[in-house]
């Protein structure tokens, strides 16, 4: 019986697993977006809705959750493949997760991205900042532990 309890709360963590991820990188998004409008705002209300062709600081803020929230699930994808996921090492692996999405999508594909749409955002390429990266970090730490705790 205790088996069986074991299995079956196994198989609906793992089936509820990119839910988590939804929330967790919505949540995760939220802060980091918070970090945003107080020391990154043109980011927020040119360069991520002008990916779009989409202009002010709400389209760019609901596309910044809207990215995390599928980022999530990607978190999500990767954790569940991990044995014995505690806060710790979830919020760890948030935490590295963080540093890749910073070094591939905002260092690297968001200046070619812009760039390709012709917006008025014209960040260099490579766009290295410090700024972006500590905000890349704080969401993958959010992430990690708010992962962590739905499961």
């Amino acid at each position: 019986m205790a088996t069986d309890t074991a299995t079956q709360t196994t198989a609906q963590t793992e089936t509820n697993a990119w839910q988590y991820g939804v929330v967790a990188g919505v949540v995760a998004a939220i802060v980091m977006g918070g970090l945003m409008a107080m020391q990154m705002r043109p980011v927020l209300e040119v360069a991520i809705p002008s990916m779009y062709f989409l202009t002010g600081g709400f389209a760019g803020f609901t596309i910044h959750v809207a990215h995390g929230a599928v980022l999530g699930v990607v978190f999500a994808a990767i954790a569940s493949t991990q044995a014995d996921l505690t806060i710790a090492k979830s919020t760890a692996l948030g935490v590295g997760y963080g540093v890749v999405l910073w070094i591939v999508l905002a260092v690297l594909v968001m200046p070619i991205w812009l760039s390709v749409v012709g917006s008025p955002a014209n960040p260099p390429l490579p766009n290295v900042s410090v700024m972006s990266l500590v905000g890349h970090v704080v969401y993958g730490v959010v992430l990690g532990g708010a992962y962590a705790a739905l499961r």
